[in-house]
Protein backbone atom coordinates (compact mmCIF):
# COMPACT_ATOMS: atom_id res chain seq x y z
CA UNK A 1 0.00 0.00 0.00
CA UNK A 2 1.24 3.21 -0.86
CA UNK A 3 1.99 5.86 1.66
CA UNK A 4 -0.77 8.27 0.78
CA UNK A 5 -3.44 5.56 0.39
CA UNK A 6 -2.62 4.70 3.73
CA UNK A 7 -3.00 7.87 5.01
CA UNK A 8 -5.91 8.89 3.21
CA UNK A 9 -7.02 5.41 4.91
CA UNK A 10 -6.06 6.82 8.60
CA UNK A 11 -7.82 9.61 8.43
CA UNK A 12 -11.23 8.52 6.72
CA UNK A 13 -10.70 6.05 10.35
CA UNK A 14 -10.02 8.96 12.15
CA UNK A 15 -13.28 10.91 10.67
CA UNK A 16 -15.69 8.18 11.12
CA UNK A 17 -15.60 8.41 14.45
CA UNK A 18 -14.30 11.76 15.37
CA UNK A 19 -15.46 12.11 18.58
CA UNK A 20 -13.67 8.53 20.05
CA UNK A 21 -10.73 10.22 18.26
CA UNK A 22 -10.81 13.30 19.95
CA UNK A 23 -11.17 12.09 23.19
CA UNK A 24 -8.34 9.64 22.79
CA UNK A 25 -6.07 12.52 21.53
CA UNK A 26 -6.95 14.35 24.78
CA UNK A 27 -3.88 12.90 26.56
CA UNK A 28 -1.63 13.58 23.85
CA UNK A 29 -3.13 17.25 24.08
CA UNK A 30 -2.66 18.00 27.37
CA UNK A 31 1.04 16.86 27.90
CA UNK A 32 2.07 18.60 24.92
CA UNK A 33 0.68 21.48 26.07
CA UNK A 34 1.68 21.42 29.27
CA UNK A 35 5.55 20.73 27.78
CA UNK A 36 5.34 23.95 25.50
CA UNK A 37 3.85 26.04 28.52
CA UNK A 38 6.33 24.91 31.06
CA UNK A 39 9.25 24.72 28.60
CA UNK A 40 8.37 28.37 27.72
CA UNK A 41 7.68 29.99 31.16
CA UNK A 42 10.66 28.24 32.38
CA UNK A 43 12.77 29.50 29.11
CA UNK A 44 11.41 33.14 30.16
CA UNK A 45 12.73 32.81 33.91
CA UNK A 46 16.17 31.73 32.94
CA UNK A 47 16.39 34.60 30.75
CA UNK A 48 15.73 37.04 32.97
CA UNK A 49 17.88 35.02 35.56
CA UNK A 50 20.45 35.75 33.19
CA UNK A 51 19.86 39.20 32.44
CA UNK A 52 20.01 39.85 36.02
CA UNK A 53 23.53 37.92 36.37
CA UNK A 54 24.81 40.16 33.64
CA UNK A 55 23.63 43.21 35.18
CA UNK A 56 25.01 42.57 38.62
CA UNK A 57 28.62 42.40 37.05
CA UNK A 58 30.41 39.21 36.47
CA UNK A 59 32.64 37.61 38.74
CA UNK A 60 32.11 39.55 42.14
CA UNK A 61 32.30 38.57 45.58
CA UNK A 62 30.94 41.22 48.03
CA UNK A 63 32.79 42.04 51.76
CA UNK A 64 30.62 42.64 54.72
CA UNK A 65 30.71 43.30 58.14
CA UNK A 66 30.03 40.53 60.39
CA UNK A 67 29.59 39.47 63.96
CA UNK A 68 30.97 41.98 66.73
CA UNK A 69 31.03 40.80 70.08
CA UNK A 70 30.98 43.57 73.16
CA UNK A 71 31.15 42.42 76.57
CA UNK A 72 30.46 38.77 76.29
CA UNK A 73 27.61 39.98 73.92
CA UNK A 74 27.38 38.90 70.39
CA UNK A 75 26.04 41.66 68.36
CA UNK A 76 25.33 40.19 65.61
CA UNK A 77 26.18 40.73 61.26
CA UNK A 78 26.31 44.68 60.40
CA UNK A 79 25.86 45.33 63.95
CA UNK A 80 29.08 47.61 63.32
CA UNK A 81 31.32 48.85 61.01
CA UNK A 82 34.53 46.72 60.53
CA UNK A 83 35.89 47.83 57.63
CA UNK A 84 37.42 50.87 55.88
CA UNK A 85 38.16 51.88 52.35
CA UNK A 86 41.90 51.17 53.61
CA UNK A 87 40.96 47.30 53.57
CA UNK A 88 39.67 47.87 50.16
CA UNK A 89 42.67 49.18 48.37
CA UNK A 90 44.76 46.45 50.54
CA UNK A 91 42.61 43.88 48.73
CA UNK A 92 42.98 45.41 45.18
CA UNK A 93 46.41 45.59 45.79
CA UNK A 94 47.62 42.27 47.14
CA UNK A 95 45.13 39.55 46.53
CA UNK A 96 46.04 38.32 43.00
CA UNK A 97 43.54 37.95 39.95
CA UNK A 98 41.35 41.27 41.37
CA UNK A 99 40.43 43.76 38.71
CA UNK A 100 38.63 45.68 42.09
CA UNK A 101 37.68 46.34 45.20
CA UNK A 102 35.16 48.92 45.64
CA UNK A 103 34.14 50.41 49.04
CA UNK A 104 31.22 51.60 48.99
CA UNK A 105 27.85 53.03 51.66
CA UNK A 106 24.58 52.36 51.33
CA UNK A 107 21.86 54.74 52.65
CA UNK A 108 18.23 56.00 51.66
CA UNK A 109 17.33 59.93 51.33
CA UNK A 110 14.42 61.95 50.19
CA UNK A 111 15.58 63.88 47.22
CA UNK A 112 14.02 67.41 46.04
CA UNK A 113 14.00 69.03 42.95
CA UNK A 114 11.90 71.85 42.19
CA UNK A 115 8.09 71.02 43.06
CA UNK A 116 9.23 67.24 42.80
CA UNK A 117 10.68 64.66 45.46
CA UNK A 118 11.77 60.97 45.20
CA UNK A 119 12.89 58.71 48.00
CA UNK A 120 15.75 56.96 47.18
CA UNK A 121 18.99 54.95 47.86
CA UNK A 122 22.18 57.32 47.90
CA UNK A 123 25.56 55.07 47.61
CA UNK A 124 28.97 56.77 47.81
CA UNK A 125 31.15 54.90 45.96
CA UNK A 126 34.59 55.73 44.35
CA UNK A 127 35.24 55.09 40.24
CA UNK A 128 35.99 51.57 40.87
CA UNK A 129 32.69 50.53 41.88
CA UNK A 130 31.50 51.22 38.33
CA UNK A 131 34.28 49.07 37.06
CA UNK A 132 33.15 46.25 39.47
CA UNK A 133 29.42 46.63 38.51
CA UNK A 134 30.57 47.12 34.61
CA UNK A 135 28.14 49.68 34.79
CA UNK A 136 28.68 52.53 32.30
CA UNK A 137 27.15 56.48 31.88
CA UNK A 138 24.32 57.21 29.43
CA UNK A 139 24.50 60.38 29.19
CA UNK A 140 27.14 62.94 31.65
CA UNK A 141 30.05 61.51 33.03
CA UNK A 142 31.49 60.26 35.99
CA UNK A 143 33.19 61.60 38.92
CA UNK A 144 36.83 62.76 38.11
CA UNK A 145 39.61 61.57 40.79
CA UNK A 146 39.58 65.02 41.08
CA UNK A 147 36.16 65.18 42.72
CA UNK A 148 36.46 62.36 44.83
CA UNK A 149 39.67 63.56 46.23
CA UNK A 150 38.17 66.78 47.04
CA UNK A 151 34.73 65.74 48.33
CA UNK A 152 33.21 68.03 45.65
CA UNK A 153 29.13 67.81 45.89
CA UNK A 154 28.03 65.90 42.54
CA UNK A 155 25.72 63.09 41.78
CA UNK A 156 25.16 60.54 39.42
CA UNK A 157 21.43 59.42 39.42
CA UNK A 158 20.02 56.20 37.79
CA UNK A 159 17.37 56.19 35.52
CA UNK A 160 14.69 55.78 37.24
CA UNK A 161 15.11 58.51 39.55
CA UNK A 162 15.95 60.56 36.70
CA UNK A 163 12.19 59.94 35.08
CA UNK A 164 10.90 60.66 38.65
CA UNK A 165 12.49 64.09 39.11
CA UNK A 166 13.14 65.47 35.87
CA UNK A 167 10.50 63.71 33.80
CA UNK A 168 11.73 64.05 30.44
CA UNK A 169 13.87 66.56 30.48
CA UNK A 170 17.95 66.68 30.84
CA UNK A 171 18.93 66.22 34.59
CA UNK A 172 22.49 66.60 33.58
CA UNK A 173 23.96 70.16 34.93
CA UNK A 174 20.62 70.45 37.17
CA UNK A 175 21.03 70.51 40.97
CA UNK A 176 19.24 68.24 43.54
CA UNK A 177 19.13 68.33 47.17
CA UNK A 178 20.07 65.13 49.59
CA UNK A 179 19.36 65.81 53.12
CA UNK A 180 19.00 69.26 51.90
CA UNK A 181 22.31 69.57 50.68
CA UNK A 182 22.53 70.52 46.98
CA UNK A 183 24.05 68.29 44.83
CA UNK A 184 25.12 68.99 41.14
CA UNK A 185 23.74 66.10 38.46
CA UNK A 186 26.62 65.65 36.84
CA UNK A 187 25.63 62.04 35.18
CA UNK A 188 22.99 59.73 34.16
CA UNK A 189 23.72 56.24 34.39
CA UNK A 190 22.54 53.47 32.08
CA UNK A 191 19.71 51.33 32.47
CA UNK A 192 20.06 48.05 34.44
CA UNK A 193 17.02 46.80 35.18
CA UNK A 194 16.38 44.55 37.86
CA UNK A 195 18.29 42.25 40.17
CA UNK A 196 17.70 38.86 41.07
CA UNK A 197 16.66 40.06 44.27
CA UNK A 198 14.10 41.85 42.64
CA UNK A 199 15.12 45.48 43.41
CA UNK A 200 15.26 48.40 41.12
CA UNK A 201 18.82 48.95 40.29
CA UNK A 202 18.18 52.35 38.49
CA UNK A 203 16.33 53.47 41.58
CA UNK A 204 19.78 54.65 43.21
CA UNK A 205 22.01 57.65 43.16
CA UNK A 206 25.64 58.35 43.52
CA UNK A 207 28.14 60.67 45.66
CA UNK A 208 31.60 60.66 45.94
CA UNK A 209 32.45 58.05 48.57
CA UNK A 210 33.80 61.09 51.07
CA UNK A 211 31.37 63.23 50.39
CA UNK A 212 28.46 60.63 51.19
CA UNK A 213 30.03 59.72 54.40
CA UNK A 214 30.45 63.41 56.08
CA UNK A 215 27.52 64.64 54.27
CA UNK A 216 24.39 62.47 53.66
CA UNK A 217 24.88 58.75 55.06
CA UNK A 218 26.68 59.49 58.35
CA UNK A 219 29.11 61.16 60.29
CA UNK A 220 30.17 57.45 62.45
CA UNK A 221 31.54 56.33 58.46
CA UNK A 222 33.72 59.68 57.94
CA UNK A 223 34.71 59.65 61.49
CA UNK A 224 37.65 56.37 60.95
CA UNK A 225 36.67 56.16 57.19
CA UNK A 226 34.17 53.27 57.93
CA UNK A 227 32.66 51.91 54.90
CA UNK A 228 29.42 49.56 54.82
CA UNK A 229 30.24 46.94 52.40
CA UNK A 230 33.12 45.99 48.99
CA UNK A 231 32.60 44.99 45.84
CA UNK A 232 35.34 42.92 44.59
CA UNK A 233 35.31 41.84 41.21
CA UNK A 234 37.69 39.20 39.52
CA UNK A 235 39.95 38.91 36.64
CA UNK A 236 38.11 35.50 35.68
CA UNK A 237 35.82 32.81 37.39
CA UNK A 238 38.60 30.65 38.16
CA UNK A 239 40.02 33.36 40.21
CA UNK A 240 37.14 33.18 42.82
CA UNK A 241 37.20 30.68 45.16
CA UNK A 242 41.46 31.02 45.82
CA UNK A 243 40.80 35.30 45.29
CA UNK A 244 37.97 34.71 48.28
CA UNK A 245 40.65 32.56 50.69
CA UNK A 246 43.09 35.31 49.95
CA UNK A 247 41.43 38.30 51.15
CA UNK A 248 39.90 36.06 53.83
CA UNK A 249 43.30 36.03 55.34
CA UNK A 250 44.51 39.23 54.02
CA UNK A 251 41.82 40.76 55.96
CA UNK A 252 42.07 38.83 58.95
CA UNK A 253 45.54 40.15 59.50
CA UNK A 254 44.35 43.75 58.69
CA UNK A 255 42.14 43.29 61.46
CA UNK A 256 44.72 41.42 63.71
CA UNK A 257 42.57 38.51 64.86
CA UNK A 258 44.09 35.61 66.29
CA UNK A 259 43.35 31.90 65.21
CA UNK A 260 40.25 31.45 67.84
CA UNK A 261 38.45 34.19 66.94
CA UNK A 262 36.05 34.33 64.31
CA UNK A 263 36.02 36.51 61.04
CA UNK A 264 34.06 40.01 61.89
CA UNK A 265 33.26 39.88 58.18
CA UNK A 266 31.16 37.93 55.76
CA UNK A 267 32.27 37.18 52.35
CA UNK A 268 29.59 36.21 49.42
CA UNK A 269 30.22 35.25 46.12
CA UNK A 270 27.25 36.57 44.18
CA UNK A 271 28.18 34.57 40.88
CA UNK A 272 27.41 31.50 42.65
CA UNK A 273 24.35 32.67 44.29
CA UNK A 274 22.75 33.97 40.91
CA UNK A 275 24.19 30.87 39.47
CA UNK A 276 21.64 28.61 41.92
CA UNK A 277 19.11 31.04 41.15
CA UNK A 278 19.61 30.16 37.47
CA UNK A 279 19.83 26.15 39.09
CA UNK A 280 16.86 26.56 40.28
CA UNK A 281 14.61 27.54 37.46
CA UNK A 282 16.12 24.86 35.76
CA UNK A 283 15.58 22.05 37.97
CA UNK A 284 12.14 23.60 38.45
CA UNK A 285 11.24 23.57 34.42
CA UNK A 286 12.59 20.01 34.41
CA UNK A 287 10.23 19.03 37.04
CA UNK A 288 7.56 20.18 35.22
CA UNK A 289 8.10 18.97 31.91
CA UNK A 290 8.33 15.74 33.44
CA UNK A 291 4.78 15.76 34.78
CA UNK A 292 3.74 16.97 31.52
CA UNK A 293 5.70 14.01 30.42
CA UNK A 294 3.43 11.65 32.35
CA UNK A 295 0.34 13.23 30.31
CA UNK A 296 2.09 11.92 27.49
CA UNK A 297 2.86 8.43 28.63
CA UNK A 298 -1.21 8.53 29.76
CA UNK A 299 -2.27 9.76 25.99
CA UNK A 300 -0.24 6.79 24.62
CA UNK A 301 -1.42 4.23 26.33
CA UNK A 302 -5.25 6.05 25.67
CA UNK A 303 -3.88 5.23 21.92
CA UNK A 304 -3.09 1.96 22.37
CA UNK A 305 -6.90 1.01 24.39
CA UNK A 306 -8.56 2.53 21.13
CA UNK A 307 -6.40 1.29 18.12
CA UNK A 308 -6.94 -2.51 19.97
CA UNK A 309 -10.71 -1.76 20.06
CA UNK A 310 -9.91 -0.89 16.22
CA UNK A 311 -8.44 -3.78 15.61
CA UNK A 312 -11.40 -6.05 16.87
CA UNK A 313 -14.31 -3.79 15.35
CA UNK A 314 -12.67 -4.12 11.96
CA UNK A 315 -11.29 -7.58 12.19
CA UNK A 316 -13.68 -8.77 9.41
CA UNK A 317 -12.13 -5.56 7.19
CA UNK A 318 -8.72 -6.67 8.04
CA UNK A 319 -9.50 -10.55 7.36
CA UNK A 320 -11.49 -9.63 3.79
CA UNK A 321 -7.85 -7.26 2.91
CA UNK A 322 -5.89 -9.90 3.71
CA UNK A 323 -7.72 -12.69 1.50
CA UNK A 324 -7.62 -10.39 -1.39
CA UNK A 325 -4.06 -10.00 -1.50
CA UNK A 326 -2.89 -7.54 1.26
CA UNK A 327 0.33 -8.28 2.55
CA UNK A 328 0.73 -8.28 6.61
CA UNK A 329 2.86 -5.54 6.17
CA UNK A 330 0.51 -3.36 4.33
CA UNK A 331 -1.79 -3.94 7.62
CA UNK A 332 0.79 -3.84 10.11
CA UNK A 333 2.00 0.14 8.21
CA UNK A 334 -1.80 1.16 7.58
CA UNK A 335 -2.43 0.73 12.10
CA UNK A 336 0.89 2.53 12.46
CA UNK A 337 0.20 4.90 10.08
CA UNK A 338 -3.36 5.72 11.63
CA UNK A 339 -1.85 5.75 15.33
CA UNK A 340 0.84 8.43 14.42
CA UNK A 341 -1.55 10.63 12.59
CA UNK A 342 -3.62 10.49 15.45
CA UNK A 343 -0.97 11.21 17.94
CA UNK A 344 0.96 14.07 15.55
CA UNK A 345 -2.94 15.70 15.05
CA UNK A 346 -2.64 15.52 19.14
CA UNK A 347 0.93 17.25 19.30
CA UNK A 348 -0.09 19.62 16.83
CA UNK A 349 -3.03 20.73 18.69
CA UNK A 350 -1.46 20.26 21.80
CA UNK A 351 1.39 22.67 20.33
CA UNK A 352 -0.91 25.71 19.73
CA UNK A 353 -2.86 25.54 23.14
CA UNK A 354 0.51 25.72 24.93
CA UNK A 355 1.37 28.83 22.82
CA UNK A 356 -2.03 30.00 23.99
CA UNK A 357 -1.65 28.90 27.46
CA UNK A 358 2.03 30.04 27.77
CA UNK A 359 0.60 33.68 26.40
CA UNK A 360 -2.59 34.27 28.55
CA UNK A 361 -0.11 32.78 32.39
CA UNK A 362 2.62 35.65 30.77
CA UNK A 363 -0.31 38.23 30.37
CA UNK A 364 -2.22 37.05 33.97
CA UNK A 365 0.96 36.90 36.04
CA UNK A 366 3.97 39.20 34.05
CA UNK A 367 5.27 35.78 33.73
CA UNK A 368 8.29 35.63 31.01
CA UNK A 369 7.69 33.55 28.50
CA UNK A 370 10.30 32.24 25.50
CA UNK A 371 8.79 29.98 22.90
CA UNK A 372 11.25 27.77 21.36
CA UNK A 373 11.01 26.26 17.97
CA UNK A 374 13.00 23.60 19.06
CA UNK A 375 10.84 22.96 21.93
CA UNK A 376 7.93 22.89 19.36
CA UNK A 377 9.68 20.18 17.27
CA UNK A 378 10.74 17.94 19.59
CA UNK A 379 7.18 17.69 21.24
CA UNK A 380 5.64 17.31 17.93
CA UNK A 381 8.37 14.83 16.94
CA UNK A 382 7.81 13.28 20.75
CA UNK A 383 4.37 12.58 20.14
CA UNK A 384 4.74 11.07 16.82
CA UNK A 385 7.22 8.77 18.36
CA UNK A 386 4.29 7.95 21.39
CA UNK A 387 2.22 7.16 18.06
CA UNK A 388 4.45 4.71 16.88
CA UNK A 389 5.38 2.94 20.41
CA UNK A 390 1.80 2.67 21.42
CA UNK A 391 0.53 1.99 18.04
CA UNK A 392 3.13 -0.84 17.42
CA UNK A 393 1.36 -3.84 19.46
CA UNK A 394 -1.88 -2.69 17.85
CA UNK A 395 -0.67 -2.88 14.38
CA UNK A 396 1.16 -6.17 14.88
CA UNK A 397 -1.79 -8.09 16.27
CA UNK A 398 -4.01 -7.38 13.08
CA UNK A 399 -0.99 -8.03 10.78
CA UNK A 400 -1.05 -11.25 12.26
CA UNK A 401 -4.68 -12.08 12.16
CA UNK A 402 -5.84 -15.38 10.41
CA UNK A 403 -7.93 -13.80 7.34
CA UNK A 404 -10.21 -17.06 7.28
CA UNK A 405 -10.74 -17.11 11.67
CA UNK A 406 -11.01 -12.96 10.93
CA UNK A 407 -13.68 -13.87 8.10
CA UNK A 408 -15.68 -15.96 10.24
CA UNK A 409 -16.04 -13.18 13.32
CA UNK A 410 -19.28 -11.43 13.67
Amino acid sequence: MRLYEALRAALSAIAANALRSALTMLGIVIGVMAVIAMVAIGSGARDVVTRQIKSLGGNLAIVSPGNVTQGGVRLGAGAASTLTDEDARAVEREVEGVVAAAPFVRGSAQLVHGGSNWATSVYAVDLAYFTAREWEVEAGRLFDPEEIRRGEIVAVIGRTVAQNLFGDADPVGETIRIRNVPFRVIGVMAAKGQSSFGQDQDDVVFVPLDAGRSRVIGRNFAKNRSIGSIFIKFRSEEDIAPGIEATRALLRQRHRLTDDTEDDFSIRNLTEIAETVSASANTLSLLLAAVAGVSLLVGGIGIMNIMLVSVTERTREIGLRLAVGARPRDILGQFLIEATTLATIGGAAGVALGIVAARLVAGAFGWPTLISPEAIVIAVAFSSLVGIFFGFYPARRAARLDPIEALRRE
